[in-house]
């Protein structure tokens, strides 16, 4: 009778030598974890300790502030289609930007950030009129308690650095960014700016310290950015410090 032998190698050796990785003999049937048919859904890959992505640190105003700026917006949105336009739901006032950070580092900030807000008083603020930076970039000023909200950013980069995260310090300037305009645009900016003359919106307060992250590099599509956590103010009156408006280059 004839035998056939079938000999499959476990593993081979790299010509040349050297450490080259092999791959282990299989021993058994591959094995899978079972996962019951209610928790699939959950079931996600963590991201890799390498993943980064951009975070910064924020206050968002209300649905009804948001609304009532946009609406004062719509000649422009129309008039000037070619400008980047911020989605609203991305409007927020920046207190830190952390640039781009391991994303494990940027979950490691939102115990220390949950203590700080704690012990925050919440803000009363608004949104005035607008401006540009360079010409480039459209924004919306913060009027209200701006004493108190630069403060708040003090404690908040404090917090971070106290948590050993290094980031480009960069002077407060509170505002909304609403558009940029593309490479080639040198004129839509300072005309869409005309909107906003003599905009003072109703005075809202705040309500959460907001820590943002954006989708990790390498994400497919779009970057788009959306709360890591956000952590409720303490609820209080503070005295408003007069509104004002930016100057120079925006932070973010």
């Amino acid at each position: 009778m004839l035998i056939e032998k079938r000999i499959r190698a476990s593993w081979a050796t790299p010509s040349g030598g050297g450490n080259g990785l092999c791959a282990r003999p299989r021993l058994g049937p591959a094995r899978s974890r079972s996962v019951p048919a209610d928790k699939k859904s959950c079931v996600t890959e963590p991201p890799p300790h390498t993943a980064t992505q951009h975070a910064f640190i924020a206050l968002a105003p209300p649905d009804e502030a948001k609304n009532e700026l946009a609406h004062a917006l719509s000649p422009a949105y129309a008039d000037f289609p070619e400008l980047r336009w911020n989605r609203i739901e991305d409007w927020h006032i920046t207190l830190a930007f952390l640039g781009e950070l391991p994303v494990q580092t940027v979950q490691r900030l939102r115990a220390p950030l949950a203590e700080l807000a704690a012990t925050r008083p919440s803000l009363e603020l608004s949104l005035l009129g607008g401006g540009h930076f360079d010409e480039r970039v459209l924004w919306s000023g913060i009027g209200g308690d701006l004493d108190r909200l630069h403060e708040l950013a003090v404690a908040v980069r404090a917090r971070v650095r106290d948590c050993g995260v290094d980031f480009a310090e960069r002077p407060l300037r509170p505002h909304l960014t609403l558009a940029r305009a593309r490479r080639y645009d040198t004129a839509s900016v300072t005309s869409a700016v005309s909107c906003l003359d003599g905009f003072t919106g109703h005075a809202w307060r705040t309500e959460r310290l907001h820590l943002v992250g954006s989708t990790p590099r390498g994400h497919r599509g779009h970057r788009r950015y959306q709360d890591v956590e956000a952590w409720p103010l303490v609820s209080g009156q503070s005295g408003p410090g007069g509104g004002r408006l930016p100057a120079g280059r925006a932070g973010s």
